[in-house]
């Protein structure tokens, strides 16, 4: 199991949202297909078939515990996956 299965396992479960680094988050984001463009703070993802924009800003080094939330549910609700080579 790779470093991103973990994060995405520890997204999904839900139980660390305060536990999870703002560059893991963003990579994960990444690694799911999502395109990224940065304005300030401000990391906007967007990925061709998903509605919802999803907008994340760092707490020091943590991502926003509501954010990992909102995160964990369009990851839910699309069913989006690491693609394993």
């Amino acid at each position: 199991m790779g470093k991103y299965d973990k994060v995405l396992e520890k997204t999904l479960f839900g139980r660390s949202d305060t536990n999870i680094e703002f560059s893991d988050l963003r990579r994960l984001l990444l690694l799911l297909g999502f395109q990224e463009r940065i304005r300030g703070n401000h990391h906007i993802f967007s990925k061709e078939g998903v509605v919802e924009i999803i907008n994340l800003q760092p707490l020091g080094a943590m991502a926003k515990p509501y954010q990992v939330k909102q995160v964990r549910q369009i990851i839910v609700r699309y069913r989006l996956e690491l693609k394993n080579d």
